[in-house]
């Protein structure tokens, strides 16, 4: 997957923005390159736990669907870690043909991973990040 740096820093702003709770959303493209970075509000409002709100959420696939964009993944932060899914990320994720990447605040950076989900767990794939 090929995110161009400034999706990746649109990305992590929102995260930032969102700190100390976890921030979610959405990258939209064609392909395997991202195209469009969609904020979506965390409605727990959680340290420890998202859940994208629905209204934003349907908004942002109608806008791909009129835009002829398809959803590449599933972003969100772990404000403490870990840098890889939790069990309940496995458990919740619904888009198994979307990549998961999650992110981690680090020493004032962000260090960002992917992951493909299924009901058996997660592999690691790589990001470009360009």
């Amino acid at each position: 997957m090929r995110i161009p740096l400034e999706l990746r820093t649109a990305m992590v702003d929102h995260l930032a923005t969102c700190l100390p709770e976890e921030g979610c959303g959405m990258l939209a493209g064609r392909g395997s390159l991202c195209s469009r970075v969609i904020a979506v509000e965390n409605e727990l409002h959680s340290p420890v736990a998202f859940r994208m709100n629905p209204q934003e959420q349907l908004q942002a696939f109608l806008r791909m669907e009129e835009d002829d964009l398809e959803l590449l993944a599933i972003f969100h932060s772990h404000p403490r870690g870990p840098q890889t899914p939790s069990p309940t990320d496995v458990v919740e994720f619904a888009y198994p043909e979307a990549v998961s990447i999650i992110a981690v605040p680090v020493n004032g950076g962000w260090i960002l991973r992917g992951f493909q989900m299924d009901e058996r767990g997660f592999t690691e794939i790589d990001l470009a990040l360009e």
